[in-house]
């Protein structure tokens, strides 16, 4: 059904997958992502980062039943080859709450880490 598989990218994974070609991007709904994601079989998606963190957020945010993609480093994405990109977006926080933890420590938040999706394909 597929010729290539999606791939999952962080902002660091993004940067060596597009290391030639011409890609189009497209931001997306966190539906819209899911519902890509929900086309493919498991082993037809490539998880090309290690932060649990984003695991969380397809799994826990999108509602994403939990599947054990195959992890792998890409350098260069296929023609006609799609990813989802999970960008981190990172600003100060306006205000510092301080909070204890469940060890009994303070703690200060410090910023705020936001994510978004975009469709990169490549399409030369």
């Amino acid at each position: 059904m597929f010729q290539s598989p999606l791939l999952l990218l962080d902002n660091s994974s993004m940067m060596s997958a597009i290391n030639r070609g011409d890609y189009k991007c497209t931001d997306l709904t966190f539906e819209e992502a899911k519902s890509i994601i929900e086309m493919y079989d498991a082993n037809h998606i490539l998880r090309c980062f290690y932060d649990s963190n984003i695991e969380n957020i397809i799994y826990s945010y999108l509602g994403i039943e939990s599947r054990n993609f195959e992890y792998k480093q890409i350098r260069d994405m296929h023609v006609n080859q799609d990813g989802i990109v999970f960008k981190l977006y990172t600003t100060p926080s306006e205000t510092q709450p301080i909070i204890i933890t469940d060890k009994g420590v303070e703690a200060k938040k410090i910023e705020n880490i936001y994510v978004y999706c975009q469709l990169i394909s490549r399409i030369e």
